[in-house]
């Protein structure tokens, strides 16, 4: 079995993407949509992209941008791959050239057919909870019954994962990766060592137990 990759998503400061590096994260998101209560400036982003040691992605995280507001981001700040959470046109999404994963607020197997059809040049489609007022950060599951065997495009599983039920969710769906947010918080924006640390143990479980199997 291949090894799942993790991104720990929403990091707000330098020690939290220490921590999140350290605990084994293959990648940190910084959240760009100022609602949120893990929005990061630029130049709080700068400063977290400047502790992190080599090979951890840095996945830009926006909701319904304007051009010039992810021009920025990708002129000023190393970041590696963009993920757009919200209704963002494909011609938004492809245009800055970079690589990028569309979300998906999931209800039913039919949202992730018609994402993978309308994205098609997405590198993965990342599976969230719907909620009617909220792009993200829910702390819901979803029916993990409706993810396709084959979506077109690697599956990133989010959406309620927590260290408790993150074993199981990778056991069902299969994912490419998994992204957490929430599950290894104290408080909102808050990221937790401990439960981080535990959360990527859990993930690594799932393959020593198939490998020992």
């Amino acid at each position: 079995m291949r090894r799942t990759r993790v991104k720990i998503c929403g990091i707000t400061r330098p020690e939290q993407a220490r921590a999140a590096a350290g605990a084994g994260a293959d990648a940190i998101g910084l959240m760009f949509y100022e609602p949120s209560p893990r929005f990061v400036t630029r130049a709080r982003a700068a400063a977290v992209c400047a502790v992190l040691p080599p090979l951890v992605s840095i996945v830009g995280v926006f909701v319904n941008p304007e051009p010039r507001e992810v021009e920025a981001v990708v002129e000023g700040l190393p970041v590696d791959l963009l993920q757009f959470h919200g209704e963002e046109p494909p011609e938004l999404c492809a245009g800055t050239g970079r690589p990028y994963v569309k979300a998906v607020r999931v209800r039913t197997r039919d949202d992730i057919v018609e994402a993978a059809a309308r994205y098609a040049d997405a590198r993965a489609l990342l599976l969230d909870a719907y909620h009617d007022a909220l792009w993200g950060g829910t702390g819901r599951r979803f029916d993990w019954n409706v993810v396709p065997g084959d979506a077109g495009h690697p599956i990133i599983l989010a959406g309620g994962l927590t260290p408790e039920n993150v074993a199981d969710a990778i056991r069902f769906v299969r994912p490419f990766a998994v992204d957490v947010s929430g599950g290894v918080e104290s408080a909102p924006g808050e990221k937790d060592p401990e439960s981080m640390e535990r959360f990527m143990k859990e993930v690594a479980s799932v393959e020593a137990g198939e490998r020992q199997g």
